[in-house]
């Protein structure tokens, strides 16, 4: 692998944190084949959670802080356990929120900026096309090679911490515009009528591409939510960090003699049934990814003057909350009896723990994740129906 002079003082540098550092990314770039690094304009720390990294974790971000690490590129932090702020009121554990916190306060002494979401684009950072990047998260990475037309690679949490530190990556993978090609035709013959249609079939593809680079024909319409939710569903099902839709995102690509998968309203209809395993939420969780303040104004309109029986959280950057705040959205979203959570969601957060056995999502990611990672029963349906489940 070949390293420039600035790159091979990395490895000798007198701070014991860039060196580690650079070790790692070179021995990654060895593992991958790369013949050199990229340099990349940001990054996104990911094993924000302590449900996700545990006391490993906090001894690996830790012992980097400890060491002078400090991270040279923006640098944003993925979702944590909690709401920062108002874990009490989530009924979060003091133990959890104890160890949640020393995670915080280590990225915190890095300089990571803690924004704790899975959707920086919508609101601070949003690469130019053919930019490269580190990022961390299935969703955002998705988001960023196929709708912003960046370059990233799906960065395990050392590496992504590591490129962070050293404002490099090794140049593989989707780094390299020969690796941007579609590996597949979908072929779309079924309405889409809602984020979780769309959900719906992003599960499907994903699970039948695996980490393939798929190219959608018949998607009629599509906006940020929609692309979102699609491409976070597909890398939960599968692997796919890279996706195209023909006259919507980046530049057409030849599609000559690939494979080609038909999506209808059979296997629409199929893959609500296979995620849906319950009709009986005890929790109906909006924003996996994180909502955006357009979903938020829908969620807030379409409670009207309805009561609650059952937990409604919707989950959002702080941000986001921000605007949904000014604009009244949460506030009707809370006298509803619901909750506008920041910095978490119910994929990272122990909802497990706190007695929760049945969500209801809207969300084809977190209906992919709940069952193995949270022990949940999940119903997966639109807006509308979900919202009909915590007010009758």
């Amino acid at each position: 692998m070949h390293l420039t002079k600035e790159e091979e003082k990395l490895l000798e540098d007198d701070n014991p944190a860039i060196r580690k550092a650079m070790k790692l990314l070179t021995k990654l770039g060895d593992i991958y084949g790369a013949e050199e690094m990229v340099e990349v304009s940001s990054a996104q720390a990911s094993g924000v959670s302590y449900k996700s990294i545990g006391d490993p974790g906090i001894k690996f971000l830790e012992e980097f802080a400890e060491e002078g690490g400090e991270v040279s590129i923006p640098t944003f932090a993925n979702p944590a356990g909690m709401d920062l702020e108002k874990w009490r009121e989530m009924n979060i554990s003091e133990s959890f929120a104890k160890k949640q916190n020393r995670i915080i306060e280590a990225m915190e002494k890095m300089g990571i900026t803690i924004t704790a979401s899975c959707t920086p684009y919508l609101w601070s950072n949003l690469p130019r096309k053919n930019e490269h990047i580190a990022w961390a998260e299935s969703s955002a990475v998705s988001f960023a090679n196929s709708v912003i037309g960046a370059k990233t690679n799906r960065e395990g949490g050392p590496s992504a911490l590591a490129a962070a530190i050293t404002g490099r990556t090794p140049k593989h993978g989707l780094h390299l515009e020969e690796n941007r090609e579609p590996t597949h035709i979908i072929e779309v013959d079924a309405e889409l009528e809602s984020i979780s249609g769309f959900g719906a079939l992003g599960s499907w593809v994903g699970r039948e591409v695996e980490d393939g680079k798929p190219y959608f024909k018949g998607i009629k319409k599509a906006g940020t939510d929609e692309l979102k939710g699609l491409g976070a569903a597909m890398a939960a099902s599968g692997a796919v960090a890279l996706y195209f839709v023909e006259d919507i995102t980046v530049d057409s690509k030849d599609t000559r003699g690939l494979e080609k998968l038909q999506f209808g309203e059979e296997e629409k209809e199929e893959e609500y049934q296979e995620l849906n395993k319950t009709e009986n939420p005890e929790l109906v969780v909006f924003g996996c990814p994180h909502c955006s303040i357009n979903e938020i104004r829908d969620i807030s309109n379409e409670l009207k003057d309805e009561e609650m029986n059952k937990e409604l959280w919707v989950c959002t950057s702080k941000a986001v909350k921000a605007w949904a705040d000014r604009m009244g959205y949460t506030e009707k979203i809370e006298e509803a009896g619901g909750k506008v959570v920041c910095d978490t969601c119910n994929v990272v957060c122990p909802i497990e723990d706190m007695r929760y056995e049945r969500t209801g999502t809207n969300s084809g990611k977190a209906a992919n994740y709940l069952p193995g990672f949270c022990e949940q029963k999940v119903m997966f349906s639109n807006k509308e129906k979900l919202i009909e489940k915590v007010t009758k």
